[in-house]
């Protein structure tokens, strides 16, 4: 089987890519974040020619997730249990979506930026990534057998290789001691980076912002990321980001990983 997760930055406007993708890497199932697509406006037509089920979970033009799949999707659930609210009033994002597929529990994780250190939002950020922690030790407790992929775009660079340069994002999010902490505790908890044993070291990354050729020079960060837990990691035979799949016009900012699981 083979999963893959992408921040693809509106749906809509890179269906071609998505479908495109999803052919040319053969992918059985692909976690999508940053839809920006209500459900109705899901663009599902094409990819159901091809032979793919879509779960979307998507209530305005932000945010956004889903989940793609040709080998069944069942149980799918829109968020998880204590995922918190952010606004005034609080309102619940789009920003979780879990299913069965195939035997694997996917989930398509969009963690909030955070925005800056000091704003409320990197609050709401760090209360979401323990309600996540609780959530995820919770699945594994009741259901240790079922292999289960925390996918998505995380918006935390665990480590200081994950950032072209630390110097630049010293007093940024995603870096920050609480952030890695709270990627950590979830790591912790019995879900293991997948990808990193196989795509690991300076100048790997999955996000390149748009500004100042940030991509061509290789100015980028590692964000995007696969958790599995135990009955899922020992099944993992091969991972990679598809770093060509950034180039060309009309890239998302981030580009997909792919996970390899032998049956």
């Amino acid at each position: 089987m083979r999963l893959a997760t992408w921040n693809v930055n509106s749906v809509r406007s890179r269906i071609d890519r998505v479908e495109a993708f999803l052919q040319r890497h053969d992918i059985d199932v692909l976690a999508l974040q940053e839809t920006k697509a209500r459900d109705d406006q899901f663009p599902t037509m094409g990819l159901e020619v091809l032979g793919y089920d879509v779960a979307s979970y998507g209530v305005n033009q932000w945010n956004g997730v889903a989940i793609l799949s040709r080998v069944g999707i069942e149980d799918v659930e829109l968020g998880f249990e204590g995922m918190p609210q952010f606004g005034e009033p609080p309102v619940a994002e789009a920003r979780a979506i879990g299913a069965t597929c195939g035997g694997v529990r996917m989930w398509s994780l969009y963690v909030p930026n955070g925005r800056a250190v000091g704003d409320p939002h990197l609050d709401y950020k760090l209360r979401w990534l323990e309600a996540l922690r609780l959530a995820a030790a919770t699945w594994r407790e009741h259901q240790p057998d079922l292999p289960t992929a925390l996918a998505g775009d995380w918006n935390i660079a665990p480590q200081d290789e994950d950032v072209w340069d630390m110097a630049v994002f010293a007093k940024s999010t995603h870096v920050t001691p609480p952030e890695r902490a709270a990627f950590q505790a979830i790591v912790d908890a019995g879900f293991a980076d997948l990808v990193r044993p196989h795509a690991s070291g300076p100048g790997v990354y999955t996000y390149w912002d748009y500004y100042r050729q940030r991509y061509e020079r290789n100015k980028g960060m590692k964000i995007d990321f696969v958790l599995g837990s135990p009955a899922l990691q020992d099944r993992v035979t091969h991972a990679f980001v598809d770093r060509e799949e950034r180039a060309g016009k009309g890239a998302s900012d981030h580009a997909p990983i792919v996970v390899d699981l032998s049956d």
